[in-house]
């Protein structure tokens, strides 16, 4: 400012006082002064209203006015001239030497108020130069003023502050309804609802006592309905820094917090449902992975999100994949079962449905896919279809061997004929009517054989106890099987009664127990247990064999080689064997399972490759004198105890919760072991115990089994698996489980286990 030139326009009719004007003007020598000079105000007003005329700004930076002009007198001069000439600041130059006069052009807009004769060049050159900054700072706040006016106008923005006792003292833009004349001067609680005013109180009083600005989301109940709003709130302080009430800005967010709480709604019931819900762009990389997803395939959906989905949930890519692609592209939607893989390495099987997601032009633009798990589905069917194709190879070998019987009876009568009818034949002659007799016996024991699987021998049935035929068992294998197999019986003394035939059953026994030998060729353990059962509708519903009432289930255990997946669903035909040619015929197992199936009962099988394979033989048990009364045991039921149940299947969620729910027990449920853990942690002082599911996604049961032990070391936790290895076993009992509840478990096992662990 120092250094610009300062254009000057003096309306003075008296030339000496010009004269003098410039003179002192010119005393200064920091100034750089240009004068023009007029006699009368209207000349001034004319010159500045022409060099304005076309939109230009003012040539003039300031106006030094005397008040005693031809065309005018007194403070109609500068109210005149002040009117006229806005674009410029007016400083009073005059010798009129009246304060209230002076008070008065100064209220009116004057810049100063100098009186001729008292004031030097120096005063007058500073008076100038003060004069233009201030103007031009004015005009700056102004414009500024016009672009927040601009900016504010019809946005959701609503400004204004309050003094120290919370009453609005200026207001712009109010978008809630309320008029700036009804907020002016009041307090809050003269114009909102009180839950309101206590929530704004509480917020705008922490800034005026702390001096620290805020920034909350709150809601007001405003004339147009309830709004929600961005409120940031900052101190408001004077030149000496003292709090004299606070700035307010409010930025109206309905629109947004109902599209929020609309997504949320929306994302809440993708959550609820079971269905893994899964989008991806038409690249294959996935895009949204609901709570169902994250149940069923073990990733969470951070972890899934972006990653491609071929690539995540399936082992290698197949036509099948590739083929659905092209149908849900070309046709918009498909359906079908997949074969997927969960982030445990799982496999699974879901019923998969694909559709095509288009933009509004109609050009795709994703892929939504809604995965439903029939794991247990399938397998259930692949169980009953096993039951049907050795129903239908029973059929089969049933009328074979019927035909075969016909065909052998003449030959063994023939065989046993001959040698009556030849008594002189000689020695080699015999030797092979003898072995005629022997094979033709043979092929009549093996027809037995086929027809005991195929409709099974019925024989004669009685009341007995298997502990017995265990026991001659056990015997006879301790003295014929080598001595690098080491044979043990597990036996409760109040094992229930069974009606059958004890040859047949003592048959069934001895065909395991050879087959456990023959796959423990370097030697091993072979146990032989029994225990009573009592099966309800839940194990019934997870095997299609089974049904409701009282089972004695006979174990049968070796540690040998095991069976291959792909052998087990096999090995209940007839005349399969994976034994060399010459050791075995293949009718064994399909022997046992024909004479099980006749007593009414069922077998299940478990095999680990290189650990060992154990038969279950389950066979329905009769009331009988040495069935004990405290076998009918049933647990009390619960009192409201809380129960945390930690399993990745649903069928299994649903049952468990359900059984727990009848029998006056609460219960929570986690999909995998991350999930348990938070549970656990939010409820730990709740949750009287937890049924823990071995093998989990995400996170495994032992590693969860860990973590809740060290959260809290006196935390009682049942173990569960249906595919469990001794090893494993022992490994859960190490980890601090205190019980374990093999799979299918019973309502009535499940409440004597949580029983038995809270007590």
């Amino acid at each position: 400012m120092a250094d610009e030139i300062i254009k000057v326009i003096l309306v003075e009719d008296n030339p000496g006082d010009a004269f003098l004007i410039q003179e002192l003007i010119k005393e200064v020598n920091t100034a750089k002064v240009e004068l023009e000079t007029v006699e009368k105000l209207s000349q001034a007003i004319k010159i500045l209203a022409d060099d304005t005329s076309g939109g230009l700004s003012s040539p003039f930076d300031v106006m030094l006015l005397d008040l005693s002009l031809p065309d005018s007198q007194g403070l109609d001069t500068f109210v005149r001239a002040n009117r006229e000439t806005k674009a410029i600041p007016i400083i009073v130059l005059t010798g009129m030497d009246d304060e209230n006069l002076a008070l008065r052009a100064m209220q009116e807009g004057a810049q100063d108020y100098l009186v001729k004769g008292q004031v030097t060049g120096d005063l007058l050159v500073r008076s100038m130069r003060y004069a233009i900054e201030r103007q031009r700072i004015e005009e700056a706040l102004r414009h500024s003023e016009e672009r927040f006016r601009v900016a504010l106008k019809n946005s959701p923005i609503f400004v204004f502050n309050q003094d120290t006792d919370l009453r609005y003292t200026w207001i712009y833009n109010p978008i809630t309804g309320w008029t700036i004349e009804e907020m002016l001067g009041k307090q809050d609680s003269e114009i909102m609802s009180e839950q309101d005013v206590q929530c704004l109180t509480a917020i705008k009083y922490h800034v005026l006592t702390t001096g620290t600005g805020t920034r909350q989301e709150v809601s007001i109940n405003t004339p147009l309905g309830i709004k929600y709003y961005d409120l940031t709130v900052e101190p408001l302080r004077n030149e000496s820094q003292e709090i004299v009430g606070i700035t307010c800005a409010c930025i109206d967010i309905s629109e947004r917090k109902l599209a929020e709480a609309k997504i949320r709604e929306q994302a809440a019931l993708l959550d609820i449902t079971t269905d893994a819900i899964c989008v991806r762009d038409l690249e294959n990389k996935i895009l949204f992975w609901n709570k169902g997803a994250e149940n069923l395939y073990g990733w969470q959906a951070d972890e899934a999100t972006g990653e491609n989905a071929t690539e995540l949930l399936f082992r290698e890519p197949s036509q099948e994949v590739e083929a659905a692609l092209l149908n849900v592209i070309s046709q918009g939607n498909w359906q079908g079962e997949l074969n997927k893989v969960t982030k445990a390495g799982k496999d699974i099987i879901v019923a998969s449905r694909w559709s095509l997601v288009c933009d509004e032009q109609g050009r795709p633009k994703s892929i939504l896919s809604v995965d439903t798990d029939i794991t247990q589905k399938k397998h259930l069917e692949a169980q009953l279809f096993r039951t049907q194709r050795l129903e239908s190879i029973g059929t089969l070998a049933s009328g074979i061997a019927h035909d075969l019987n016909n065909i052998l009876t003449p030959i063994l009568a023939g065989a046993q004929l001959l040698p009556l009818k030849f008594p002189d034949a000689d020695e080699r002659t015999q030797h092979l009517l003898e072995i005629l007799e022997i094979n033709a016996k043979r092929g009549a024991d093996l027809v037995k054989q086929v027809l005991s699987f195929a409709r099974g021998v019925e024989g004669k049935r009685i009341t007995l106890q298997v502990k017995h035929l265990i026991v001659e068992v056990a015997k006879i294998l301790k003295e014929t099987f080598p001595k690098s197999i080491e044979v043990y019986t597990d036996i409760p003394g109040n094992l229930w009664m069974v009606s059958g035939d004890s040859t047949q059953l003592h048959q069934v026994l001895m065909n395991l127990c050879v087959n456990a030998r023959d796959a423990m060729p370097n030697g091993g353990k072979l146990t032989i247990s029994a225990e009573n059962l009592l099966i309800d509708e839940n194990y019934a519903r997870m095997n299609l064999e089974a049904k409701q009432g009282s089972y004695i289930m006979v174990s049968v255990a070796d540690t040998g080689v095991g069976i291959s997946e792909e052998n087990l669903d096999r090995i209940f035909e007839p005349f399969f064997t994976t034994k060399a040619i010459g050791q075995g015929t293949g009718l064994g197992l399909s022997t046992v399972l024909g004479i099980v199936k006749s007593h009414g009962g069922f077998i299940s099988v478990h095999s680990e490759p290189e650990r060992g394979t154990t038969f279950k033989v389950y066979l329905p048990a009769v009331a009988g004198s040495e069935m004990p009364i405290c076998d009918n045991f049933i647990p009390p039921p619960g009192h409201g105890e809380l129960i945390l149940i930690v399993d990745d299947e649903p069928s299994i969620q649903d049952i468990t919760k359900t059984s727990l729910e009848t029998h006056q027990y609460k219960a929570l449920v986690a999909s995998d072991g991350v999930e348990a853990i938070a549970l656990y942690a939010k409820n730990a002082d709740k949750i009287s115990a937890v049924l823990m599911n071995i093998m989990l996604p995400v996170l495994d049961g032992l590693t969860t089994i860990r973590t809740l032990k060290k959260i809290n070391p006196q935390v009682k936790i049942i173990a569960t698996s249906g595919l469990i290895s001794k090893n494993k076993l022992n490994e859960i009992v190490n980890t601090g489980a205190n019980s374990f509840l093999a799979k299918p478990y019973t309502v009535n096992e499940l409440l004597l286990a949580l029983h038995e662990v809270m007590i």
